[in-house]
């Protein structure tokens, strides 16, 4: 059983996480009650409650229906959106939709308050871990809030992984090897911690995102033939095998690069390469460079 800082912390990170998700239903009902009136903000705007979609709503409550003075609204980017937009808040708003937005941007304005509410108290919970936390947010995808998740789950004892593999198994971010006779059956993972698994696959979805590291190779890698599903979980097993490397050796994050796969696997590249030029119709003899030279 972990210590009582770390089920504290669990507690904190989890109701956090549950909220987070009711935030995104919210929003969900949001598009959905302006798409009953023909408002599609969201059609246009990439989030609906970003940096202008607030004003926009709270002027379509206030009765506001002048699309051109809706789409004036719009701050930053979206101002070079603006003649979308106007053609995007052209709809016939009733009063049922006004009194709809009202409850569900009040809801969304409450769940707000509880999750900063809740972030402070995991960031004062925390600060005894905050040097692991530091450590753990140089690898890529791992930000401040999945860090702390990531500690509340597995904790700050590594000592009872033997190996980053039991830790990545108790996990349950690692294939299932199903065999008998000789014959592999499904590789299906299991179910394992659900809350774990969610973090993971937040921080590989973000990794595999980062330009110029191994994750985005490895995803970029895989989902050509994996789909992205598998990619993800493939790429969600990484941050977690990086963070046990990083607590037990004690040292900083030094990225692997994009081309280490190429490095680790470079025979399969090159026949790879070969096949690919062969079926062009090229006839392909490969020299080193330095018998070339």
């Amino acid at each position: 059983m972990p210590p009582q800082s770390i089920r504290e912390l669990r507690d904190l990170t989890r109701m956090r996480a549950t909220l987070a998700q009711e935030r995104v239903s919210v929003i969900n009902r949001i598009e959905k009650t302006l798409e009953d009136p023909n408002l599609k903000l969201g059609v246009v705007a990439t989030d609906v409650v970003g940096v202008s979609g607030p004003a926009m709503l709270e002027a379509v409550v206030g009765g506001e229906t002048d699309p051109d003075i809706l789409a004036d609204l719009a701050r930053g980017a979206l101002r070079k959106k603006i003649p979308q937009l106007k053609l995007a808040l052209e709809g016939k708003v009733t009063d049922h939709h006004r009194f709809m937005l009202r409850q569900w941007l009040d809801r969304l304005d409450f769940v707000d308050r509880k999750i900063a509410l809740l972030e402070r108290q995991i960031v004062e919970k925390s600060r005894p871990f905050e040097g692991m936390v530091h450590t753990w947010m140089q690898v890529p995808g791992l930000r401040r809030i999945n860090a702390f998740s990531l500690l509340a789950e597995i904790g700050t004892d590594m000592s009872q992984f033997p190996t980053a593999a039991h830790l990545a198994s108790w996990a349950a971010v690692c294939p299932g090897n199903r065999e008998s006779a000789g014959k592999r059956s499904s590789g299906k993972i299991r179910k394992g911690n659900p809350w774990l698994r969610r973090t993971l696959c937040e921080a590989a979805w973000a990794a595999s995102r980062t330009k110029n590291s191994c994750f985005h190779a490895a995803y970029q890698r895989l989902v050509r033939t994996r789909g992205r599903n598998r990619a993800s979980i493939a790429v969600a097993h990484s941050p977690l095998v990086t963070v046990y490397s990083l607590t037990v050796a004690g040292q900083p994050y030094q990225d692997l690069g994009l081309e280490y796969f190429n490095r680790l696997h470079k025979n399969h590249l090159e026949r790879t390469l070969v096949k690919r030029l062969e079926k062009l119709g090229h006839r392909v003899i490969l020299e080193p460079r330095d018998n070339a030279a």
